[in-house]
């Protein structure tokens, strides 16, 4: 099952966008980072299973957005 996702990216007034696919791509990977890192540490009653989810299902986004950009840079479809 193929699953698309959309994420509205800012753009200024000539169409130029404000947040680049690696920020996006790093601040996933970021935040399920510091989730684990707080169920790792007890500091937050978290969930540990949920958390593990999660961050995983963010790494996955985080990785379709690298593709998708390495596929656009180099001219392939994805």
């Amino acid at each position: 099952m193929t699953r698309e996702v959309t994420l509205p990216l800012i753009v200024d007034d000539r169409g130029a966008l404000q947040v680049s696919a690696a920020d996006v791509s790093k601040l996933l990977r970021t935040v399920g980072g510091r989730w684990l890192r707080l169920v790792e540490t007890g500091e937050e009653r978290l969930d540990e299973d949920t958390v593990a989810a999660l961050t995983i299902e963010l790494a996955k986004l985080a990785d379709r957005i690298d593709v998708a950009c390495i596929a656009h840079s180099s001219g392939q479809p994805t």
